[in-house]
């Protein structure tokens, strides 16, 4: 059995996830881990306790804030020193409760089905009946009134599941693809009544951890919830497409926002959470520097219009702008419609 998007089962073939291997995939992907690179060197030469806990502190306030929880970073951070809270007692269960879970991360892999349903049980308990159980019943899921998602029956979740830990535990990907796809399947598959969200966040974690151990540290989950409409609507631009491309690209350049933060961080330039860019947030998820604003003006006037024409517009080399439509693919910025050569730019 494998995962298709239109929820019907298609035989026994193996689950491939449907993400063409773009050159502005594999851009992001190089441009991450040069930042990542950089990171890990001032993090080897200085390492700092300190850092890690804000920054643990911060990935569990902005994954629950995301699920509408009230409590702030300084909450967080008095109930991970065990200090009492005056909050909502559900949002300060759902804080304790990712506490145990983050830090559970090291014994799990992320390829066995027991440990996927004993995080979730750990990231639900007391909020839930069925905390690390698949669910019994159908679901969809809503954006207001409108219907954004309805998942697949509850009796194909098991198989389901399976298939996507099967392929997680054979891939040869690179673990910034698989970590993404993964999220996203998790999403799609909505394996359980509740905590689908924060627990595909925070797989996601486990797997790029298990490559660098250093990013169990980063705090993605702080960039999404700053850019939580175009979390949702990359969602939602790959439920339609049938193509992961939008949200693949819509986390990569979240991880390298958050990598982008994080080396600021340790320079002492920017506090956790700063929005300040620098070369890798340009590139792939920062705000859009003027030749980036160019770009979209000529490819709104001319949306037929080649990065070699492009290039020459601009005066530019064919791979500086190459790179321009990746980013700005990545930030939600421009959008591919059809084929390299018969389709055109649609400006966001």
């Amino acid at each position: 059995m494998r995962i298709t998007h239109n929820t019907e089962q298609c035989g026994d073939a193996p689950y491939a996830p449907p993400l063409p291997l773009s050159q502005a995939l594999l851009h992001q992907v190089a441009a991450i881990c040069d930042a990542l690179g950089r990171w890990r060197a001032r993090e080897e030469a200085a390492p700092s306790p300190r850092l890690r806990r804000e920054n643990r502190i911060h990935t569990i306030q902005a994954s629950l804030a995301i699920e509408q929880n009230s409590l702030t970073v300084e909450q967080v951070s008095a109930i991970v020193d065990g200090k009492p809270v005056i909050g909502p007692a559900r949002d300060i269960q759902e804080v304790r409760n990712a506490i145990a879970a983050y830090e559970a991360l090291p014994r799990w892999d992320p390829a066995d089905r027991r440990h996927l349903l004993e995080a979730h049980s750990l990231l639900m308990a007391g909020l839930i009946e069925r905390a690390g159980r698949f669910r019994d019943a159908g679901v969809g899921i809503y954006r207001g009134s409108d219907l954004a998602h309805m998942a697949p029956p509850a009796a194909r979740v098991p198989a389901l599941v399976d298939d996507l830990l099967a392929w997680l535990a054979a891939t040869d990907w690179h673990p910034l693809l698989t970590s993404s796809v993964v999220h996203y399947e998790l999403e799609f598959i909505h394996p359980f009544s509740d905590g689908n969200g924060r627990l595909g966040r925070l797989w996601q974690t486990l797997i790029l951890s298990r490559w660098q151990p250093l990013l169990a540290w980063l705090p993605i989950e702080e960039v999404v919830r700053d850019r939580q409409e175009a979390y949702y609507t990359s969602l939602g631009a790959a439920d339609q497409s049938g193509d992961l491309t939008p949200f693949v690209a819509f986390m990569l350049a979240a991880i390298g926002s958050a990598l982008d933060q994080a080396i600021q961080q340790q320079a002492g330039s920017a506090p956790p959470g700063s929005e300040k860019s620098s070369e890798i947030g340009s590139e792939i998820g920062g705000s859009p520097t003027p030749t980036a604003e160019r770009v979209l003006e000529l490819l709104a006037a001319e949306p037929r219009l080649s990065a070699r024409l492009l290039a020459q517009r601009l005066d530019l080399s064919s791979r500086a702008v190459e790179k321009q439509l990746a980013s700005l693919q990545a930030s939600g910025r421009l959008r591919r419609i059809g084929s390299a050569r018969a389709g055109h730019w649609q400006v966001l």
